[in-house]
């Protein structure tokens, strides 16, 4: 409130952000919260759940595996020549797992015959990575660097998406039992490059070589699962659950934890600092961020759960994982962003009072300022975006696609309340809106919004 606009924001990666800030304010701001002993991120985002730790139901605490990554990362120098969006999870399982987060490298917590072992993936989110090896934490360390590494290779704009499948076959060891190849690819004369000898992921070593914590590696319990991430382990074929909301109750065996969210990431600073005053009263001991733009508040009885709820619900926050706002992605819009075109968080807010109804969990609605689409990258099934033209609407695309139709900015949230009064009236018995909606067509939803 006092260096910014007043505007907090938790991202959907479970990250805090405070907006409005200027050169001189930000540095103010550093200074006050290097004071109160709070620790800022810095280098490659290593994540983990937000009830790490602390889950009687995780497989395994990912902790001391991310911790060792991150530094692994930082020995290997790669921070500086990785871009700021490369980012990896490490996952043990449990209520609230990172099944939702994207990241380069993902390490996900599994039982096996051997134990508790890592499943390494690359590319995605839980459903859509590819699935490289099933290892010890050793070794999933090891491949992760090796990963980075490859990017690193190839220039702060890349991505292990970017990777080829010779190199995905390189980290995932199942051809020739060979350690990762950190090579790039192709020589810069675009021939092929030999794989060398064996290299360790962190510095070079010779074949014969002893790396302390280390198998050799033509003795790497490497388990490959190619394709996407089935959730199948050694021991047996697991179902992919849906991953649970970070909204509502969550019993931690002799104590509770209650998330909240708030409302497209954003929120009032004095909004927070009520609620924080309303915690402490019922002695909460930690406040934690949470993927899906959630807070967890910590060490709460049953009924302290229930009246920290009812409190965050009048202040304004989201406290029901079945709110209408949470199938919404809104960026701030105008005013408080100099790119925006459109007010997008008004025009959220009545989209979802009045369609609250009709938003299921197959529906995914973004409404960006601009075209650059930082509230949700991805494709929905309807976007709005403002332009000189207004608010365009995207069908089944991102906010910088070419929108099939406009309407005023000031009356945008009519159009979508058009479409939405038509899958009302013309769904069938048992259908999601999304199925719905693609039997309207794009055509047809185009037309239920253009401005008359």
């Amino acid at each position: 409130m006092r260096h910014g606009n007043g505007i907090m924001e938790v991202t959907a990666r479970g990250s805090l952000q405070i907006r409005g800030l200027t050169v001189d304010s930000a540095r103010l701001l550093a200074a006050e919260v290097d004071a109160l002993g709070i620790a800022v991120r810095s280098g490659v985002p290593v994540e983990i759940g937000p009830l790490a730790g602390i889950d009687p139901q995780e497989i395994a605490d990912p902790r001391p595996l991310a911790e060792r990554i991150r530094a692994a990362i930082e020995e290997a120098g790669l921070t500086a020549r990785l871009g700021p969006k490369v980012s990896v999870v490490v996952d043990g399982g449990g209520q609230l797992t990172m099944d939702a987060v994207t990241a380069d490298v993902r390490l996900s917590a599994v039982w096996a015959t051997a134990g508790i072992q890592w499943n390494v993936s690359v590319a995605g989110d839980a459903r859509s990575a590819k699935s490289l090896a099933t290892v010890d934490a050793d070794t999933a360390r090891d491949i992760t660097v090796a990963a980075l590494r490859m990017v690193a290779e190839k220039g702060r704009e890349a991505y292990t998406r970017d990777l080829t499948e010779r190199q995905l076959a390189s980290l995932s060891g199942w051809h020739s039992f060979a350690p990762p190849s950190v090579l790039p690819d192709i020589s810069p004369t675009r021939g092929e490059i030999e794989l060398s000898s064996p290299l360790s992921p962190i510095g070079k070593v010779e074949p014969s070589a002893k790396v302390a914590g280390m198998a050799p590696w033509p003795k790497l319990p490497i388990s490959p699962l190619v394709g996407e991430m089935s959730g199948r382990t050694e021991g047996g074929a697991v179902e992919r659950q849906p991953p649970r909301s970070p909204i509502g109750i969550f019993d931690l065996s002799g104590y509770h934890a209650l998330g909240i969210a708030l409302p497209f990431g954003s929120m009032p600073a004095q909004n927070l600092i009520d609620l924080a005053k309303e915690a402490s009263e019922f002695d909460t001991t930690e406040i934690r961020l949470a993927p899906g733009r959630s807070l967890l508040f910590l060490d709460l009885t049953p009924s302290a759960c229930t009246s920290l709820q009812a409190s965050a619900a009048a202040l304004g926050f989201v406290t029901l994982p079945t709110d209408p706002r949470t199938r919404i992605a809104a960026c701030p819009g105008t005013p408080a962003c100099a790119s925006g075109r459109i007010a997008t968080r008004a025009i959220a807010e009545t989209i979802a009072t009045e369609g609250a109804d009709l938003f299921d969990a197959s529906l995914t609605l973004h409404i960006s300022g601009c075209a650059k689409g930082c509230a949700h990258p991805g494709a929905a099934a309807l976007t709005l975006v403002g332009d000189e033209n207004g608010a365009g609407l995207v069908v089944d695309g991102t906010a910088k696609a070419l929108p099939a139709g406009y309407r005023p900015g000031y009356d945008a949230a009519r159009g979508v309340g058009g479409i939405l009064a038509a899958v009302r009236a013309q769904r069938h018995s048992g259908e999601t809106v999304a199925a719905c909606l693609a039997r309207l067509g794009a055509a047809g939803i185009a037309e239920l919004y253009r401005w008359d």
